[in-house]
């Protein structure tokens, strides 16, 4: 069984927004998608469990990103593709998407996985888009994942509880965060990572058109930024025993109460 996980490497620290380009700084240190950490070990784990496979990382960024594609194969994984093209600087989900899809039909992977979200843009839609892209069936949340007669079971976490979903194979599952403790790479694992095959392409390479990858193919688009609004004037409490009288106090002159 193959298996591909979705990797995203992203910036460490507090996040911040180049008013120049108005795309977030991605020119710091980066480290690999703590979600994404969650689809690697659902990976290991589920190739363990057939006894035989291959996983691999695909990802979408700069040159470095193959740090955080190294910390994922050090945990385990079989090897990497890095999609890295200049003229995919400012991809937006569209772009992203189609260029991830481009990818994942070129390895024909039994199973997708995905984190279910990434720490820099919290968006958790970009495996739904993909999975449209390659029209495949789409499970979110997932909690818990086995495989047998060609097709998964899901546990998937919600609101109200739990629902167990079936998926025949080729399918995309995006993990929760509670699926499942990922490892820490060990001496040997770090040192096995260099030799394991790292492989970069461009978007010429996949047969992505100029006109859909990065700003040109992307439908989103940022207008302008600005500081958020000040705070209104507050009013601070030293409580000696009376300040709920005179919290109450404050909302009746302000009629709310």
């Amino acid at each position: 069984m193959k298996i591909a996980v979705c990797v995203k490497q992203v910036p460490e620290g507090d996040s911040r927004i180049d008013p120049g380009t108005k795309r977030l700084d991605r020119g710091g240190e980066g480290a690999l998608n703590a979600f994404d950490a969650n689809a690697v070990e659902e990976a290991l784990r589920l190739k363990d469990s057939t006894g035989e496979g291959e996983v691999v990382l695909l990802s979408l960024g700069p040159a470095k990103a193959q740090d955080a594609l190294r910390k994922a194969l050090a945990m385990g994984a079989d090897r990497a593709v890095l999609i890295s093209d200049d003229a995919a600087a400012g991809s937006d989900l569209v772009a992203t998407s189609y260029a991830l899809a481009k990818a994942l039909e070129r390895e024909s992977a039994d199973v997708i996985l995905f984190g279910q979200q990434a720490g820099d843009s919290d968006g958790a839609v970009l495996w739904a888009a993909v999975a449209d892209r390659l029209r495949l069936p789409v499970v979110s949340q997932a909690a818990e994942i086995t495989h047998a007669g060609g097709k998964l079971t899901v546990k998937r976490q919600t609101e109200f509880g739990y629902d167990v979903i079936e998926a025949p194979l080729p399918a995309v599952v995006a993990v929760s965060d509670a699926i499942n403790e990922p490892r820490y790479p060990s001496l040997k694992g770090i040192m096995g990572a260099k030799s394991k095959p790292q492989e970069t392409v461009t978007l010429s390479d996949l047969r992505v058109e100029a006109d859909r990858a990065g700003e040109q193919g992307s439908r989103t688009e940022v207008y302008a930024l600005n500081d958020p609004p000040a705070r209104a004037d507050s009013k601070k409490i030293d409580d000696d025993g009376n300040a709920a009288q005179v919290i109450f106090d404050f909302l009746a002159e302000k009629r709310l109460v």
